[in-house]
């Protein structure tokens, strides 16, 4: 018999299948926003709507050897949380209290803009280099869960 997964590993993997979609060269990232067990929004890192994606164009910040975590604005792409948040606003669905499930920590443009947007809690699998995200969420009250990646029969995929 499989083992049923918690909400958060459901909701995490997920958020795994959302960042297949992902067209990044570097990382797939995908978030899920979620409220009362409810799925509100979800995102996936890639170019603005109408743009060239880096699997098309190459990756800028590859051919700059521009480390991970650091200049966000050298990157083509939306990050996921972004383009989660991004699609409840256009679809006109309130945020306001959920909670985000992301394969990767967020960085700290997107925790900002999580913070903002009253998300109150977040789960991630996959850490990031960028640590100034953890303690902005901390001094916002919003909680911070690391489920660390396990590729296990259910849960992110097959072993």
């Amino acid at each position: 018999m499989t083992e049923r997964p918690s909400l958060d590993e459901y909701f995490l993997e997920i958020a795994f299948v959302v960042g297949k979609r992902a067209t990044c060269l570097r990382n797939k990232v995908g978030a899920v926003i979620v409220r009362d067990k409810r799925i509100l929004s979800t995102g996936y890192n890639g170019a603005p709507s109408g743009m060239e994606h880096c699997l098309e164009t190459g990756c800028i910040r590859d051919i700059e050897k521009i480390p991970s975590g650091t200049r966000h604005e050298k990157c083509r792409a939306v990050h996921a949380e972004q383009n989660a948040i991004i699609q409840a606003a256009i679809h006109g669905v309130s945020i306001a209290g959920g909670t985000l499930y992301c394969t990767h920590q967020p960085c700290i443009l997107c925790a900002k803009m999580l913070i903002n947007s009253n998300i109150k809690r977040v789960v991630y699998s996959i850490p990031y280099p960028d640590t100034d995200s953890l303690e902005f969420f901390r001094s916002a009250g919003v909680e911070v869960e690391y489920i660390p990646f396990e590729l296990k029969e259910g849960i992110f995929g097959k072993k």
